[in-house]
């Protein structure tokens, strides 16, 4: 989710003393390689698709059987009030990091990534465009993951963060607000033995088409966000046509919707028009980039729309 702000620290805080004690308590096999593969990355799921051992993002999401073992994590999800998409304990080995990117996929449109450190030691730094912070343990951080932003481990430890996907509610981005005054007062969340809030996890499915609504508004940012490498009368013209191009996706995406709707019988013709636009993109699109971070404008559209506006094909 793009954020006005590249870090916000909520003003809440939690007992790293109690969840350090329920970590340790995770079994080793618990861990599992990062799914994107970057060397001593590793997680514990808790929160995925159906509660078992995957690392999709997108359906009905339940506690996983590492969750269940885990009291005060849930109830700390459980009071931020906001319903819970993807979420994990994410391991950073000794001098490992995570490398400089971007979260840019449909998934990122409309959620932000929480982060409550757990075990972490103050020259970890988390690097978000260019500004660095220390995210200290017990503490609640927020970024803008559209940016670009990177993650080092120069300790001879583990850092351990609890990573917890979400859209949030009025309230959540409320406190995230108030987390901007460094004179709010901080609020203390300590474990309650008796605490029953729900915990409450997305029972998203994609739509069997994506809507035009939908359609119209990630096009319209990733408009928003298009430029060029180089400022030549090549690469305006490629921008120009891409801009285009984008249009009248839009407008035949419409048409399409309101005479098939939903329908299997529309399918075939939604494919055709995602394929000719994939073609035609990737024949103009060198030389185009997004402009707060530098992903070329051919990624993002197959990240965003393509690969998920005619899900399953």
């Amino acid at each position: 989710m793009r954020l006005p702000q590249r870090f916000y620290r909520l003003p809440v805080r939690f007992d790293v003393a109690r969840l350090r004690a329920e970590i340790e308590e995770i079994p080793a096999d618990a861990w599992v390689a990062h799914p994107t593969g970057e060397p001593g990355n590793s997680a514990v799921r808790l929160i995925s698709v159906g509660g078992s051992d995957n690392d999709q993002m997108h359906g009905s999401m339940a506690m996983t059987r590492f969750l269940e073992r885990l009291p005060y994590v849930r109830q700390i999800l459980a009071g931020f009030g906001v319903v819970w998409s993807r979420s994990r304990l994410l391991r950073l080995a000794p001098g490992a990091e995570v490398k400089i990117h971007s979260d840019i996929y449909h998934h990122w449109f409309y959620r932000t990534r929480v982060h409550i450190p757990i075990q972490t030691l103050p020259a970890v730094e988390f690097i978000c465009d260019g500004e660095s912070v220390h995210m200290a343990a017990g503490e609640c951080w927020i970024f803008d993951n559209w940016r670009r932003h990177a993650v080092r481990n120069p300790t001879d430890y583990h850092r351990i963060h609890l990573v917890a996907d979400t859209s949030g509610n009025a309230h959540f981005w409320d406190l995230a607000a108030r987390g901007l005054n460094p004179a709010a007062a901080i609020e203390y969340r300590p474990f309650e033995e008796n605490d029953a809030r729900t915990l409450l996890m997305e029972r998203y499915f994609p739509k069997a088409i994506m809507s035009p609504e939908e359609m119209d508004l990630l096009v319209l940012d990733t408009r928003s966000e298009l430029t060029v490498e180089a400022d030549t009368p090549e690469q305006r013209a490629r921008l120009a046509q891409f801009h285009a191009l984008l249009l009248g996706l839009v407008r035949d995406w419409r048409q399409l919707y309101l005479l098939h709707g939903e329908g299997p019988q529309g399918r075939p013709e939604f494919v055709e028009l995602r394929e000719r636009v994939r073609d035609r993109s990737q024949a103009i699109s060198t030389g185009l980039i997004m402009r707060s971070n530098h992903v070329t404008a051919q990624r993002l559209l197959e990240a965003r729309i393509l690969r998920v506006c005619v899900p399953g094909n």
